[in-house]
Formats: C-alpha cells, structure tokens, sequence
C-alpha cells in the first residue's frame, strides 16, 4: 500500500512482506516495531480507487484510521536489521561469553560477548547471493532466521537443540549449552604398576525403538601411567568395560609353563555386564573410576565346527549374559574356535556371512585346565512368512509401485505395496537388526517373507501406509506385546490382520503460553518473550498404547495455537502425554513408562470414534 500527497512529509520503510517501500510521517519514523501503523489522510490522497471505493463513505464521518492487514493480525513490521539471542550456561543458567555462534547452513558466524549476547546484521538483500536460504520470509509473514547453533570447548550443545534453535521477528531466543562431562581413572595391576596398553571400551544407555539399550559410544586405550579419560560426554548413565590382556611378562612365559591374563572387568567389579550398576552422570560432572585388575590362569579352548566358515563371527557370553571383553578365534585350517580363557562357564556363538547364512552356539565350561568343547554345528538362519488377512472397509486405494533389481521390473501387489516389517533384538546390548522384508522374487511374490532370521528373541515392528495392525499372532503368541522367539532352522508364519476403522483425536492445550514461558526461557532474566503475533513453536502429543491393550503408539504436532488433529488413531487404551519438546519415551517399556503415567490422561478409543481431549503441557521440570 502507498499513501501519496495530501498527507504530512514522509519517510521511506521497508515493507517485509516484498521489499517494497511505505510511506510514513516523520513523527513514526522510528516507530519500525510497534504492531500498528496508522495514516490519517483525506480521501483525495489516495490512488487506489478499491481502497477509495471502501473509504468514501466512512470520511465523510472524519478521519479515518487504516491498518495494513498482516495475516490475520492486522498488523506491520518492517524488516529488522538484525537478529538476536543469548547463549547460556544450560546448568547454571549463567551467560556464556565467547561461544562461537553459527548458522547450520555455515553462511553467517559471530561470537557472544560477555554477556552472553549475540546479534547478526542481516543482509541488505535477498539474493542468493546474500543467503536466501537462511534467512527468509514465510508466508505467515514472520521473519526467520533458521537455525542457529552455538559451540565452545567444554561445552556441549543441549540434546534439546540437536536441531538448532529457530530465530524470530519480536523475540531473542536462548541456545543453551551443556557443560561436558568426563569420566577418567587409572587401571592399576596388583603389583601397583600400570596397566600399560589395556582397552575400555564405554557404553552409553540411550533409547531406541522405545527401549532403553546400551551401546558403545567411545574407545581408549591407557597410556604409559595406566591412565584413560572419556570427554565430551552428555549427562547419562554410563558403563565402563576392560578388554582381556594377557600377562607378557617374561618370567611368566616360559614354554609349556601356566599362561596368566586379566579377565575383562565390568565396573566396579560386577560378575558380568548386566550385573553393573552404571554411573550416573551429571552435567559438567567429573567422574574417577580408579580400578585395578586382577591376574588369573588362563587356559586353552578348542570347539571343533562341523563345517569350514570363512569370516564367520564369534560371540563370547558370560554364563548366558551378554557381556562385551573377552574373545576367541578360528582357525580355518583346523576348523575349530580356539582361545585362551579363565576359570567359568561360557556360551561360545558364531555366525557365518553370506546369503546362506548360518548360527551355532555351544557352552563350554573351563576348571582349572584345557577345555575342549562339544562339536559346533552350524544351522541355517530361519525365515518367517508374514500372512496378511486385509479387513479393509474401504477400497479406495490406488497407490502403485515397481520393484527392479536391475535387469528386471515389475509391479508390486498386495500387502507388498503397504506393509513393511523389521525385527529388532531383545535384550540390553545394541545388537544387529534382525532382518526385513526380501526383495519379491517375482512379478506374483505378493507374499512378505523376512529371511536371514538367526536364532533369539525379537520384536516384531510393522509399519503401514494403509491402514493399521489390528492383530499379529504366531502360535498363540500376541506378538504386538510379547516377543517372537526364533529357533535354528525354523520357518515360521505370523498372521496378521489390517483394518482401517480407525478413530479420531482431535483436541486443544491449555495453558499455552506459560508452558511457552517455561520453555524458551529457562531462567535467563535477559530474554525478550516473543510477541503473541510472531511466533509460537509447535508442541508434541504423544499416544502410548497401554501395556495390556491395543493401540499403536503414534505422535501428533500441534500448531502454534495448541490445536491438534489425528484421524488416522488405531483403536485402543493409550496414555497421553504433551510436551513442547519433542521426547524419546520408553513406549515398549512399562515400567520405565510409570514416571509418566500421573502425568498424562487415559483414554480409550474404540473403532470410529470421535474423541475431543484437552491437555495441559508437561514441563520440563515435571
């Protein structure tokens, strides 16, 4: 819009919708942020004849007062010069001077002050010269300048903020910064000397698929003192395991004399790796694990393997647990798994590559002396055919798909078009996948079939683009809550049964403005709170199906004014939860998910139904 003569002397603004300049009085010219401009003029002033044709009839009564109409805000901002925000000390809440602050895209890059603030002046241009990428204006008429991230040594970027923290028009966010943690020690030998060369490994507990796995995270070796330090590490809990070493000293290696080693430890001193208690890891917290390790007698195994294996995989477990340190060999010339290892009973596994591969597994137990144990044999890994029964109610459906291997192409048909399927190990230690769907073997494979299945326990994870799964059985077994056990050889069938009378979730957050407040501003007495017309960011509401019922677990965003909406809900009993973050829940957890049951609402949905909720957001402080 363009106000001509007949009004006071003017002053040129940007508009931040196009570029385009507006004309304002002098007395405003420094009004650039106030939320209304207002331009008293006569009717004669203005060259659109619309905006004349509307305007007419009102002047006749006096002045007029026109607000340019923003959105559904009715308002005006110029564009800014720059951005802002602060950068802090996540734990403490204090600044953080000195952080390097820069865009994800690596275009712009400035440094806090000592006060922990930081601004970029913006370009003058929109250009792709200038970084039209980052900075932009959406057509919600906000000004964003996304995203932004902070660095510094010692510090580490909140796991909150993985993704960057958006900037907008009216508010100077806060990217928060997590002090590292650091856990080191000495491995000391009971002579008092050092544990020159031994290997630790660390294992950091995190969530995967809704359960809680331990996996390895960081390497050391000690140094000359025995030493080893693990940095840079998030608030958690941690395992620290030792690999074997073998004692090298010369007066103990004496031809046909007793070998002596150093077992793995499992700190502080567990039995096993399921037996440790782990640490607990605070933020910017230093943790000694000073530990010595004990010499022992080792002796020599030999497991014959019925068949030759090249590069097949072995596995050492500690009296049926799965513990990471020790380890054998094999030798292809004699076909036989052989090693060295102390006193105790052991279940020795190992897998063959390849497409026709194979898993065999015996226990072997060593007292005092050599153990040999009994012959290894080898069985071919399982399959396991998906049966899917489709209850559809409707048949509108028209997606397609092809499947090539290169050389031919076909269309896909069937439950191959919707469903996909994985299996995914039970247990605490981060294992490999189970297996997936093969490949169709030709144009009428409409039949899933996952192969290469080894022998354990397994959760069964189905996924579908049409409708959901009602039910997934294998012999007798529910395998939507309890595990698929595969044996060596077998071929099993999981029947499973799709609907699509789904429900409906549609509901409101209440309170959404202090669960904001709580959010973006933890603490920081510097921080501006966003203006109501610029910007709210989304929050999170999570369904999770109850561990004796039905339901599927599923995440809706809600849009900036709490609103949400879901129709496609699978029928069942669900917790649920709000958060203004997004969250990693234990869903396939029951007793991990009880902290959070005061803390959400209980429903259930039946088939059809049409269910309206209202939700208070759960803080982070809860």
């Amino acid at each position: 819009m363009e106000v001509k003569s007949g009004c006071m002397g003017h002053t040129r603004l940007l508009n931040p919708l196009d570029g385009d300049e507006t004309d304002v009085s002098p007395r405003k010219r420094d009004r650039g942020h106030r939320r209304e401009r207002r331009i008293r003029c006569t009717a004669k002033n203005w060259s659109n004849h619309r905006a004349a044709a509307v305007l007419v009839p009102l002047l006749a009564m006096g002045p007029v007062s026109v607000v340019r109409a923003v959105g559904q805000d009715q308002q005006l901002h110029p564009r800014p010069s720059s951005v802002r925000g602060t950068v802090i000390n996540g734990l403490t809440h204090e600044p953080v001077g000195r952080a390097l602050v820069y865009t994800l895209d690596n275009r712009f890059a400035t440094w806090s002050d000592s006060d922990g603030h930081f601004e970029y002046p913006l370009p003058k241009t929109m250009g792709d010269d200038a970084g039209a990428s980052s900075v932009e204006f959406s057509n919600q008429s906000r000004f964003t300048f996304c995203c932004v991230q902070a660095r510094k040594p010692g510090f580490l970027s909140d796991p909150d903020q993985q993704q960057g923290v958006e900037i907008a028009l009216g508010s100077e966010p806060t990217i928060s910064l997590i002090p590292e943690g650091l856990i080191k020690g000495r491995v000391s030998l009971p002579s008092s000397d050092a544990a020159v060369g031994i290997d630790i490994d660390l294992f950091f507990r995190q969530m995967q698929n809704g359960a809680f796995r331990w996996v390895r995270t960081l390497a050391a070796r000690a140094n000359s003192n025995g030493e080893f330090r693990f940095a840079e590490l998030l608030p958690g809990e941690y395992k620290i395991v030792t690999h074997e070493l073998m004692d090298t000293e010369p007066s103990t290696m004496l031809p046909g004399g007793q070998l002596y080693g150093f077992p793995p430890v499992y700190f502080p001193g567990a039995p096993d790796f399921t037996a440790v208690t782990p640490i607990q890891l605070k933020a910017g917290q230093t943790f000694e694990a000073d530990f010595p390790i004990v010499r022992q007698p080792y002796y020599r195994v030999r497991i014959p393997v019925a068949e030759a294996v090249e590069g097949g995989a072995i596995r050492v477990s500690v009296q049926g647990h799965e513990s990471p340190g020790y380890s054998l060999g094999y030798n292809s010339e004699r076909h036989r798994i052989e090693g060295l290892l102390p006193n105790g009973t052991y279940f020795v596994s190992m897998e063959s590559p390849g497409p026709n591969a194979a898993t065999g597994m015996v226990s072997i137990t060593v007292a005092g002396a050599p153990a040999e144990g009994p012959k290894m044999v080898l069985s071919p890994h399982s399959s396991i055919r998906l049966n899917v029964n489709d209850d559809f109610l409707s048949k509108e459906w028209n997606a397609t798909a092809t499947w090539s291997d290169g050389k031919r192409t076909f269309d896909l048909h069937g439950p191959r078009l919707y469903l996909q399927a994985s299996l995914d190990p039970v247990g605490d230690l981060d294992l490999p996948a189970g297996g997936s769907i093969r490949p169709p073997t030709g144009p009428n494979d409409d039949v899933p079939v996952i192969e290469d299945v080894a022998p354990g326990r397994y959760r069964l994870r189905l996924t579908s683009a049409r409708g959901y799964v009602a039910s997934a059985t294998a012999g007798g077994v529910d395998l939507l809550h309890e595990p698929l056990v595969v044996l060596a050889g077998s071929n099993s069938r999981v029947d499973i049964t799709m609907r699509d009378d789904f429900a409906e979730v549609d509901g409101v957050l209440t309170k959404m403005d202090a669960a904001l407040d709580a959010a973006v501003n933890p603490g920081y007495s510097g921080f501006i709170r966003p203006s109501a017309y610029t910007w709210k960011p989304s929050a999170y509401i999570y369904l999770v199906p109850e561990s004796e019922g039905t339901g599927q677990y599923q995440q809706i965003v809600a849009d900036g004014e709490g609103k949400f909406n879901s129709k496609k809900i699978a029928p069942g009993n669900y917790l649920v939860l709000a958060f203004q973050k997004q969250m990693n829940l234990p869903y396939d957890d029951p007793e991990a998910m009880r902290i959070y049951e005061p803390k959400g609402q209980k429903i259930k949905l039946s088939a059809d139904q049409k269910e309206k909720l209202e939700l208070q957001i759960i803080s982070s402080s809860e």
